[in-house]
């Protein structure tokens, strides 16, 4: 037999919970806290995993960044009505703010800030990491609409004692913000004629220009476009050459200069002569538009009535392959000893080169197949390679310039031979984009001869004007071509190309196009 079983509690061994009891939830117990344990039980640190001590570090940082921003919004906003600026407690309260809440539209509020604080601790760094970026997004969206709100016009005194280029260049920006959306962040009492000023002289001071010529330049180019123009205008412009090939291809040149250290590539698919070559000091590629679009051909009669210092002249003798005759006149007689220079240089043997005003040619010789203007002008177009131009052209001299620039213009036309087989094309250019130079020079001459505007053979370029401000131009106009340094990395240019139908002068002239001159005139 064995042992004899002990059946008290008290030597019992103890065993857990059966199966039944696993599934039962513990019973409900009621108990009162005692006051003096809730201080040690809030002592207690949480202990927090390093991912979790990054995310409330970055929390708290946002939190200081929102009240700092209120503060300074609501500080400038009693700057402006004249109050003392709030103090921090007022911020970090917000007790004391006025029922205008109208600044902090789009602004979180605390409790944006604070529910992130609800994020799990086991929450995968991936998503984490997501939100993270969406709210730092959505946080650059808002400052940046707050700090447009706030954007206070400046006083005369500010305006005129500010003379910090970091000063001067955020205000431009600010200008441009507002104008971007001018009825939403303009002040009431400011009219958009008041922030046009104000940009105006401030980018006259960053710049360096005179208030004439920026006003003309802001006449021209929309306010998204404008500032991409006065920059590409301080930086110069690829360097460009021409293949002389009266003597070598253009295929053959480029491997004489690679072979020398010299960096070149084809200017691009609408030229087969030009090479850009870089950090050498030599004219650019817009020099050889006009001569593409006059297309010279073999054996004609060609007259460049502009022509010093020979570059396009020379070039119109290369594409003639030196037949027939050309004639390369400039009013200038020093200048004229840079052309005898050029031609003999490059091998030219059919031209014949005159020194006489441009302006009464017609009187001397006629009958051209084909001519080139290049007239002279204000060279707004290439202020990268003459900054002088920003603050030494006024109304005078663009009113000089295109009084010139007609009769030169008028001049060409009377030379044209209508009876060419093969011609009576000219092509008017100038290195300006003034319209005054350009658009107005053109839809003069189309009142007062019998031409029209042909496609000028460029496939690239900006169209012409035939709505500048109040002024209305020939439909034909956007057959014209105007090159912008900002787009197309060249001078600026402009281009048209004519041709003449007869010898007839045209005497009936609507009453608009005569109002659009005198006031092209009085302009």
């Amino acid at each position: 037999m064995g042992r004899k079983a002990k059946y008290n509690d008290e030597n019992r061994p103890k065993k857990g919970k059966g199966r039944k009891d696993k599934r039962q939830k513990d019973p409900d117990t009621v108990f009162q806290i005692d006051p003096k344990n809730i201080q040690d039980d809030e002592d207690e640190t949480k202990k927090l995993s390093h991912r979790q001590k990054q995310r409330a570090a970055r929390r708290r940082k946002k939190k200081e960044e929102w009240k700092e921003k209120r503060k300074m919004i609501k500080d400038k906003k009693k700057i402006k009505k004249n109050e003392p600026p709030m103090e921090e407690t007022e911020i970090i309260n917000n007790e004391d703010v006025s029922d205008d809440d109208s600044d902090f539209d789009s602004l979180p509020d605390d409790n944006y800030i604070d529910n992130e604080k609800t994020e799990s601790a086991e929450e995968d760094l991936d998503q984490t990491n997501e939100n993270m970026e969406q709210d730092n997004n959505e946080q650059d969206m808002r400052l940046n609409i707050a700090s447009q709100d706030i954007f206070i016009f400046p006083s005369d005194d500010d305006i005129n004692n500010v003379t910090s280029i970091p000063e001067i260049e955020a205000r431009v920006k600010d200008v441009l913000l507002v104008l971007s959306n001018f009825k939403k962040f303009r002040e009431p009492e400011r009219s958009r004629q008041e922030y046009i000023a104000l940009l105006r002289k401030d980018l006259c001071t960053y710049f360096s220009y005179n208030e004439f010529l920026m006003e003309r330049i802001m006449n021209i180019f929309p306010l998204d476009e404008l500032m991409n123009f006065l920059e590409a205008s301080e930086t110069q412009r690829p360097v460009t050459i021409r293949t002389n090939s009266l003597k070598v291809r253009r295929r053959d040149l480029a491997q004489a200069l690679i072979s020398r250290g010299v960096n070149v590539d084809p200017v691009g698919k609408w030229s087969n002569v030009g090479l850009v070559v870089y950090s050498s000091p030599v004219p650019a590629a817009s020099s050889l538009l006009p001569v593409i679009a006059l297309a010279p051909k073999e054996n004609e009669r060609i007259l460049d009535l502009c022509a010093a210092p020979g570059g396009k002249a020379s070039h119109i003798a290369a594409l003639m392959k030196n037949t027939g005759v050309l004639f390369a006149n400039d009013a200038n007689k020093s200048r004229v000893n840079g052309i005898v220079g050029n031609f003999h240089r490059l091998g030219i043997t059919n031209s014949i080169i005159t020194c006489y005003d441009g302006r009464i040619y017609s009187q001397i010789m006629k009958g051209f197949d084909r001519v080139l203007v290049d007239a002279p002008c204000t060279g707004t177009g290439i202020i990268s390679k003459d900054p002088s131009v920003k603050t030494s052209k006024d109304k005078v001299d663009v009113q000089k310039c295109f009084t010139l620039q007609r009769e030169l213009l008028l001049t060409a036309i009377d030379c044209l031979n209508t009876r060419s087989s093969s011609g009576g094309y000219l092509v008017y250019s100038t290195c300006s984009i003034l319209p005054e130079e350009n658009e107005a020079v053109v839809n003069y001459a189309l009142r007062k001869r019998d031409v029209k505007l042909v496609p000028t053979g460029l496939d690239f370029g900006t169209e012409g004007f035939v709505k500048y401000r109040q002024y209305r131009f020939h439909p034909s106009l956007n057959l014209t071509r105007r090159f912008y340094p900002h787009t197309h990395n060249m001078d600026g240019f402009f281009v048209a190309k004519l041709k003449k139908f007869s010898d007839i002068i045209p005497t009936s002239v609507s009453q608009t196009q005569e109002g659009n001159a005198e006031m092209m005139d009085s302009n």
